[in-house]
């Protein structure tokens, strides 16, 4: 009959019943190589000559990839794309340098320092490395909370005709005083960031970033969007507003800005949003035609100029009262020490930073790492990020990462090496030593119109929501959640609780997982969920269980929970109800009133009543019948027939129980020794229980953490669900004439031997791996 079934890709497999004790009896296990602590330090601790040239060359990679570059290939590629990236990083630089309430000059150094440092170190080799809006904005908030305008007010010198005396009625800001002190607060930041990143990547942790997942950095970083839409929106109307920090301040600026909204400069105003307007349209064109146009049109410069021309011209500042940038002197700031008192202060912003500017420069560098087939370094990208950042912070820089636009602009004009990054550093130092000064008319509008114009891409992730939601919703209440809380409680504190909600959504989904009972399809050693297929027949007196989740400590009651539902009794209460009824026969037996016949009750031993592996917690109550059961008359009861006696014993509909476990990827202490007692519950009321489908690891794990003993033994483990069930089909018609080769798998000592006999052999027909059909 079975060949009647036979198609033309059918495949015929047999092989033997396998449990876990045979196979490895079978097929010897490998031995697992245990060192011991002072092997594996020496073992680290060897070292060549060609251990250490590599070495060398991961911690500075320019030695492995410059002697190799090929100049006449990638050079005249990586001068333009310089070129081009070095103007657009001069106008970012100084337009985020408002991000961080500091003069617009410390944002060229930002685009000049790290560059140098990141050529040596850095593993990427098209990232354009320096400011980043979301990186200032957190600086900038830190600074505005540890400088506002307020420590730094003094009173306002009146000259008279003799004298020049201080009116105590009238308060200026001390600007002078309070940009030094800012720039120091935001060097000390950048340095203990840069620390931060270092000892992450010495200690070889920069697989903690991907707890950070893309649902989190999207909530954030359209979050930081905003708040750096709103930041800006005050600088394009011009008008004055207080300085907000922490909670709530979104809400605060905006009730601010409305309050003053009169105050609005109209030149700065026109300026702003003409800016926005021209560079929006323009980076449209840029995107749309760049298969055509061989150079993307730096409109970013371009604006600049001419807006810089206008303002000049027009003495935009003095006839209309425009925010301009006034200073932009020529040359380096000498180098400082970072303010170690400050260090208290900014120690959790300055982690939170770290961290949110190593995600956001590593998730670009693989995303054209992918693309042009190169690896990158994670580790080693968190040294390069960190060393910069210390660098340059005792320079008068500000917090280095990466700008998906610039780093696009980069690319796209013929980049292909971080060759294009240095020269792109020798423009912005070009500017720095002689162009600044021309730069001084700009309007900050300007600048902040820039800003806004480059935001288009985190607004745009809003779109996301909606497929989020279709896909996987946990990971749109993750990026709602994240973006919500980096509003309305600032971004530092709002990562953090994006961080926590996402790890919540991970507990809860595998604090109640997902478990079925499984069925067998016809004729196949396929077994599936029986809500999910019609055909699907459950093999009469046994229950295949599945979990599709680690089993651990804060599941386990979940686990036993769904475990009763699905048999459809609670093993313990059982075992308790059939003690009871157990005790009253025994009452009528000894008055009388009950005979054991052999139509009835016969005097052998009772299932319920030995039981040896009886826990103590179950309660003395049930020992101590257990115990006068023992001493009575042992007889045999048919718990699925009427009793005697006025006792509701649970049916017990099943005689074994199979746990799936191939979703179960660990077991922790408490969930290992619950589920121990879980399988002695079933032991000790008839129910056998077995489990299939357990890796390797998961094995050495449950006898680590001594699962097996006398009663629960390896002998219950199955390599999968089918060898467990043709075992107990096989067990089950060979119980009464006691079959020897049953014995043979039941026996520890004497593995079981090669055999042709049907009856250990399982036979079945696989077309395009599916199983069809199994011999008896």
């Amino acid at each position: 009959m079975m060949d009647e079934c036979f198609h033309e890709n059918d495949y015929h497999v047999s092989r033997r019943i396998y449990s876990n004790r045979v196979f490895d009896q079978v097929h010897e296990r490998q031995a697992q190589e245990i060192q011991s602590l002072r092997e594996r330090l020496s073992r680290a601790c060897r070292c060549t000559d060609k251990w250490a040239v590599q070495k060398i060359k991961g911690l500075l990679p320019i030695l492995d990839w410059l002697p190799k570059y090929p100049v006449k290939q990638w050079l005249p590629g990586d001068v333009v794309s310089g070129v081009t990236t070095g103007l657009v990083c001069c106008l970012q630089g100084v337009a985020y340098s408002l991000l961080a309430s500091v003069a617009p000059v410390y944002g060229l150094y930002s685009a000049f320092f790290p560059i140098l440092t990141y050529f040596v170190l850095g593993t990427s080799r098209h990232i354009s490395v320096g400011p980043f809006p979301v990186t200032c904005l957190m600086v900038g908030s830190v600074v505005l909370t540890l400088a506002p305008d307020e420590h730094f007010l003094r009173p306002v010198n009146i000259t008279g005709v003799n004298e020049t005396v201080a009116d105590e009625r009238l308060m200026e800001v001390d600007v002078e005083a309070r940009e030094a002190q800012r720039i120091l607060v935001a060097c000390t930041m950048t340095v203990l960031v840069g620390l931060f990143q270092v000892a992450m990547g010495l200690m070889q942790v920069g697989f903690l970033v991907r707890y950070l997942s893309d649902p989190l950095v999207g909530g954030f970083t359209t979050a930081a969007a905003f708040h750096v839409f709103v930041s800006q929106i005050k600088t394009i109307v011009s008008v004055p507003i207080q300085n907000h920090n922490g909670f709530f301040s979104f809400a605060y600026t905006l009730i601010d800005l409305g309050r003053n909204i009169n105050q609005t400069n109209i030149a700065d105003l026109i300026a702003g949003l003409l800016t926005i307007c021209i560079v929006m349209a323009v980076k449209e064109i840029n995107t749309k035609f760049q298969h055509k146009i061989p150079v993307p049109i730096p409109i970013e410069v371009i604006v600049t100029v001419i807006a810089s021309a206008i303002s000049h011209v027009m003495d935009l500042n003095s006839q209309y009262g425009a925010s301009i940038v006034h200073s932009l002197p020529r040359g380096f700031a000498p180098a400082q020490t970072p303010n170690i008192a400050l260090i208290g202060n900014i120690l959790g912003s300055s982690f939170s930073t770290a961290v949110v500017g190593y995600a956001v420069a590593v998730s670009v560098a693989k995303v054209y790492a992918a693309k042009y087939d190169y690896t990158v370094d994670g580790n080693q990208e968190l040294i390069a990020f960190g060393v910069s950042n210390i660098f340059g912070g005792c320079f008068s820089s500000i917090v280095a990462s990466t700008a998906l636009s610039r780093t696009a602009v980069q690319e796209s004009t013929g980049g292909k090496s971080q060759v294009a990054g240095i020269i792109s550093a020798l423009m912005v130092m070009i500017v720095i030593l002689a162009l600044g000064p021309f730069l001084q008319p700009l309007q900050k509008s300007v600048l902040a119109g820039i800003v806004i114009a480059n935001l288009k891409g985190m607004f745009m992730q809003i779109s996301e929501v909606p497929v989020l939601w279709r896909q996987n919703r946990p990971d749109c209440l993750i990026w709602i959640a994240t973006c919500l809380a980096s509003i309305v409680l600032g971004l530092d504190v709002g990562l953090l609780a994006g961080l926590v909600f996402e790890m919540g959504t991970v507990v809860v989904r595998t604090q109640f997982p997902s478990c079925a009972t499984l069925g067998n399809v016809p004729n196949t050693d396929i077994y599936k969920n029986m809500k999910d297929y019609k055909n699907i027949d459950e093999i009469p007196g046994i229950k295949i269980f599945k979990c599709n989740s680690p089993i651990y400590f804060a599941n386990i009651d979940y686990f036993k929970e769904k475990l009763r539902e699905e048999v459809g009794f609670d093993a313990v209460r059982v075992f308790k109800k059939r003690n009871k009824a157990l005790k009253k026969i025994h009452k009528l037996i000894k008055k009388g009133k009950l005979q054991a016949t052999e139509n009835g009750l016969v005097p052998v031993a009772s299932l319920g009543v030995e039981n040896q592996a009886f826990e103590k917690e179950q309660g003395p109550e049930v020992e101590e019948g257990a115990s006068q059961s023992d001493s009575e008359v042992k007889v045999q009861v048919d718990w699925t027939s009427e009793l005697p006696v006025s006792v509701s014993v649970p049916r017990v509909h099943i005689h074994s129980l199979v746990m799936e476990f191939t979703a179960v990827s660990f077991l922790d202490v408490v969930a290992a020794k619950s589920l121990k007692l879980v399988v002695k519950e079933f032991i000790r009321i008839g129910v056998s229980v077995y489990i299939a489908g357990c890796d390797g690891e998961l094995v050495r794990r449950m006898e680590a953490l001594s699962f097996f003993d006398e009663e629960v033994t390896r002998d219950i483990l199955f390599l999968s669900v089918h060898d467990a069930i043709l075992f107990i089909q096989l067990e089950t018609s060979t119980r009464n004439d006691e079959d020897p080769l049953a014995k043979k798998l039941q026996d520890d000592k004497e593995p079981l031997p090669y055999t042709e006999d049907e009856d250990l052999i399982e036979t079945y027909d696989i077309q395009h791996l599916a199983i069809y059909g199994l011999s008896n």
